[in-house]
């Protein structure tokens, strides 16, 4: 079985000839996260491949991921970023042909960004890239429904939700919406990403708290639509253990859900080949 990390942040220092706009939350790590930083990682853990996801500290900004990829082409992939603000349906298009790009990443999670989901800014996004055949990862916690509406409006846009769209906090405050996310479960150009699930919770692994959440996105997705992956950078837990608690702690998941679930499923959702 190939395990794919659905979500793994990499960045470089923020210095002088390369800061960061500083419009979003500091980065989890107080050190650049380097390509062989991520590599060494994966290579303890078990983890075949990556899909690399520039975050929002760092700027738009992809470079540091495109030169992980040219440099390890066979382990990593990128969901790109690009400034929503922009309007830039020619920049969408040109970012998927970049090295690596499997499609790019919009961020809605703070004060800032959360409105751009009603209030018209990012509605070329969703009429660009369902024409251009562009997947989007989208980080949406508490506006689910401004998503399921865009979603049904754009039935040829493949969208991905990022960590079930938890809210901040632990167990069921963190989960506190997931009904939302499982109504999403009927549109199927919707993914879910079952991402980042350790920092949900105050347990340790097994984690049996989260035993039951995840058996609902399961039952509402199925797993051709239900992604695994950690967030890596702020895992309160060792990488193994992420991965284990679904392919070693969930006995109702079968040998093929969990080929799809640990990584099959996804490189065919964004066509990583």
């Amino acid at each position: 079985m190939k395990i794919v990390d659905a979500q793994v942040h990499i960045w470089a220092a923020d210095s002088p000839e390369r800061p960061w706009p500083g419009r979003a939350t500091p980065p989890q790590k107080p050190y650049p996260v380097t390509k062989e930083l991520i590599i060494e990682g994966m290579d303890e853990a078990g983890i075949d491949r990556a899909i690399l996801v520039p975050p929002s500290w760092d700027g738009d900004r992809n470079d540091v991921a495109i030169a992980a990829v040219q440099t390890y082409p066979d382990r990593f992939a990128i969901m790109g970023r690009l400034a929503v603000e922009s309007a830039d349906a020619a920049g969408l298009s040109a970012l998927k042909a970049e090295p690596g790009m499997l499609g790019a990443r919009f961020t809605f999670h703070t004060d800032l960004m959360r409105p751009w989901l009603t209030d018209g800014t990012a509605d070329w996004l969703w009429t660009a890239a369902e024409e251009a055949d562009i997947p989007l990862m989208v980080l949406v916690p508490g506006s689910v429904p401004a998503l399921e509406a865009i979603a049904e409006q754009h039935p040829g846009l493949r969208l991905i939700v990022d960590h079930l769209a938890l809210l901040p906090g632990k167990d069921d405050v963190a989960f506190s919406t997931l009904d939302q996310v499982l109504r999403l479960g009927r549109l199927p150009n919707v993914a879910v990403k079952a991402s980042a699930m350790p920092f949900f919770t105050e347990e340790t692994y097994p984690f049996p708290g989260l035993h039951k959440y995840i058996r609902q996105v399961y039952d509402a997705f199925g797993p051709r639509r239900m992604f695994w992956g950690t967030d890596w950078t702020r895992l309160p837990c060792p990488w193994r253990e992420a991965a284990d608690l679904f392919t070693e702690e969930l006995p109702w998941l079968t040998a093929q859900d969990k080929e799809l679930i640990m990584g099959r499923a996804i490189c065919e959702w964004l066509d990583w080949r």
